[in-house]
């Protein structure tokens, strides 16, 4: 199984501690030139490989960690994601509803990730708290996860408990999932909601 992450601002870097604290090999890449980003991601850790976007996308598994309204633009790469599992990392906060069709946002990302299998998760921790060791004295920090997709779900959350997170599944996108996703101005209910699942 391979992974990239597709976006390396706060986000994505904090996604990459986590990928370097447990030795697991992650592409990182940005519509920048890679070598612009290199240093930056070798001082996270030797598991980071800087790739131009083409060469990122080829991963199994792909964390779009990109500002929302960018993600039109990332889903061109390819003219179909089929056989791809993307984990949609992104916050729509202040994207009017309307200009979403009044649908969640992760089922616009879906729409635009053509075949893609879809994710969403991650997002609800702020970039400081992400990059954190997700380990405290007694238990771990928890991410939540929702999809249409079962199989895809259960994916996500075993690289997520592999990544020393406490994986929390709240269901389909536009149930579950609309706790952990921005609308208009409002927040979702679980976004910034920093917890920790305590083993025992």
């Amino acid at each position: 199984m391979s992974y990239a992450i597709i976006g390396f601002g706060n986000i994505g870097q904090a996604l990459a501690r986590a990928f370097a604290r447990n030795g697991i090999e992650v592409s990182v890449a940005t519509t920048r030139d890679p070598e612009s980003f290199a240093s930056t991601a070798n001082a996270i850790g030797l598991t980071i490989i800087p790739k131009k976007l083409a060469d990122a996308i080829k991963a199994d598994i792909i964390f779009l960690a990109v500002r929302f309204e960018q993600h039109p633009h990332v889903a061109k790469a390819l003219p179909n994601w089929q056989g791809k599992t993307i984990v949609d990392v992104t916050n729509a906060y202040g994207v009017p509803p309307e200009e979403l069709n009044g649908q969640p946002s992760s089922k616009a990302v879906a729409q635009a990730f053509s075949g893609a299998r879809l994710v969403k998760g991650f997002n609800h921790l702020a970039a400081a708290d992400l990059g954190q060791d997700p380990a405290v004295p007694g238990g771990r920090r928890v991410v939540f996860l929702a999809s249409d997709d079962d199989a895809a779900a259960v994916e996500i959350s075993g690289l997520a408990e592999n990544l020393g997170f406490a994986p929390i599944k709240l269901g389909r996108l536009s149930e579950g999932g609309l706790l952990v996703q921005a609308r208009g101005n409002r927040w979702g209910q679980l976004i910034f909601k920093d917890l920790v699942k305590f083993d025992g």
